[in-house]
């Protein structure tokens, strides 16, 4: 399905950009931690802000730069509850030559985006890495089995959607298919890779091959080549 080999590359893509995102910001955090001077301020307000149908608090803090220069800034980060009450005084730091670019000297102020931005740059990256990493491994163990398996005829039995696989609303289907060993007294039951469109009417025999790993016949692939290409 085109839309998964869409989603696996523009995960990736967009956690390494996130990730360099996450660098760039960082960088810039510690090169303006340097040349910060750093004095004391006073909250002076709690700027009420609607986030998700709930109420947060921005403090808006102001300070005196040692050049002698009042300014007023609001912090880029509210909660609920307030994390300072007004009238508290805080630490801040500040950028000399641009006196307004100023933070709260506190973790959230200065490292927050950045840990917010890092933690979704790793979870889209690896998403989209693991969704590329199956599809690698799966068609290493299928080009294994075409070389290497041995080719065993087993029943079909049915079609069913596999309720497990879900994609924009939609399950795949699966055929099933069952061998009986009559060496091990064994029925073993075969189920078809993931397909997104109903195989019923293309299947014209109960017979369906199977390539098994004979060390081990857990490992398996149905061969559905009987099957026409959809293009999705």
């Amino acid at each position: 399905m085109k839309i998964i080999s869409i989603i696996k590359y523009l995960f990736t893509a967009a956690g390494l950009v996130l990730l360099v995102g996450t660098v760039y910001l960082y960088l810039d955090k510690q090169a303006f931690i340097k040349k910060a001077e750093v004095v004391q301020g006073d909250v002076v307000e709690l700027v009420r802000e609607r986030s998700n149908n709930s109420i947060m608090y921005a403090p808006v803090v102001s300070f005196i730069t040692k050049e002698g220069s009042k300014i007023e800034i609001t912090s880029s980060v509210s909660s609920n509850p307030p994390s300072y009450n007004v009238g508290e005084t805080v630490e801040i730091m500040y950028n000399p030559k641009e006196p307004n670019k100023a933070n709260i000297n506190s973790f959230e102020s200065l490292w927050l985006g950045v840990l917010v931005m890092g933690i979704f740059g790793i979870i889209f990256f690896l998403v989209g890495f693991l969704i590329i990493l199956y599809g690698i491994k799966k068609q290493r163990k299928k080009q294994y089995l075409l070389d290497n398996g041995k080719r065993i005829s087993t029943t079909f039995n049915e079609v069913q959607l596999n309720y497990n696989f879900e994609v924009n609303g939609r399950n795949p289907y699966q055929i099933k298919s069952q061998c009986f060993n009559i060496q091990t007294n064994k029925m073993y039951v075969f189920e078809s890779e993931n397909i997104w469109f109903d195989p019923t009417e293309f299947i014209k025999t109960d017979e369906i091959k199977v390539l098994i790993d004979p060390d081990n016949p857990k490992n398996y692939y149905m061969d559905i080549s009987f099957l026409p290409v959809m293009d999705n």
